[in-house]
């Protein structure tokens, strides 16, 4: 494991301050506010930690409500909503200076056969192929390997490390931190900018939701299909979906942004 995914381990890994109370803390980087992938992972780590061994997190739905301070502790409050015989339902909020800054709703579900499909995953060049590209000067190593494909809102993405194989919430809350880190982008993108090169569009996470649909594993490579498919009224709406290597489709994520032009 790399010392940057180690950090990220260590950031999920909260601290339980009584029951159904949790207590997280932020990374000591040169952020403004609590990057939104953290706190919706440290908010389904609380979730699923007060879940019983079994049921496996299969969809989450969650609202960004205020700015994260990054120099103060999040304590996560869960509410234990209801533990059905297949369906585990829990809410969260995150708080920080006595306000709610994030709230999630998480469902657990037991594995069950069924009927079963998947989309297709495009046709894309391998990720040993494509180059990871390089960190800004004085940037903290990633704990998240991401390569972007040419030509579209599309790439290869895993843990920079193993990570421990029989652990799947672990697995899922470094996905869920990884979903938020290029989603919005793709709203620019539909109009030929990326905020990297127009930093005069204001940028923030509104809501995010994902659907876990089959096992995976966040330390093998897994294709990041994502669109944009609508903006209006300073949002942009993007979605994305995530396919292993071989094919199967494992989690599809939609999200909500505030993309608003600076004046």
């Amino acid at each position: 494991m790399t010392k940057a995914l180690d950090r990220l381990v260590d950031l999920l890994d909260l601290e339980p301050i009584e029951v159904n109370l949790f207590r997280g803390v932020s990374p000591r980087d040169s952020r403004p506010r609590v990057f939104g992938g953290q706190v919706a992972g440290q908010a389904l780590v609380a979730a699923g930690r007060t879940v019983e061994a079994g049921p496996r997190v299969h969809s989450l739905h969650a609202y960004f409500l205020r700015p994260g301070d990054p120099a103060v502790p999040i304590v996560y409050e869960v509410d234990r909503i209801r533990d059905g015989r297949s369906f585990t339902t829990r809410r969260v909020v995150a708080i920080q200076h006595g306000e709610a800054i994030f709230n999630l709703a998480a469902s657990f579900h037991g594995d069950e056969p069924g009927f079963e499909h998947s989309a297709p995953m495009p046709d894309v060049p391998p990720p040993e192929s494509l180059p990871t590209p390089a960190a800004p000067p004085g940037a903290d190593d990633r704990p998240i390997d991401v390569r972007p494909v040419a030509g579209g809102s599309r790439a290869w993405i895993r843990a920079d490390g193993d990570l421990p194989a029989d652990d799947p919430l672990l697995h899922a809350c470094v996905v869920a931190y990884a979903s938020d880190l290029t989603l919005l982008d793709t709203t620019l993108s539909r109009h030929g900018l990326s905020i990297g090169d127009h930093p005069g569009v204001m940028l923030a996470s509104l809501d995010h939701a994902m659907w876990f649909h089959r096992p995976f594993r966040a330390d093998d490579w897994l294709l990041y299909d994502q669109e944009s498919p609508a903006a209006a009224g300073a949002r942009g709406l993007a979605r994305g979906s995530i396919f292993t290597r071989s094919g199967g489709l494992v989690v599809s994520v939609v999200q909500e942004g505030l993309v608003r032009p600076l004046r």
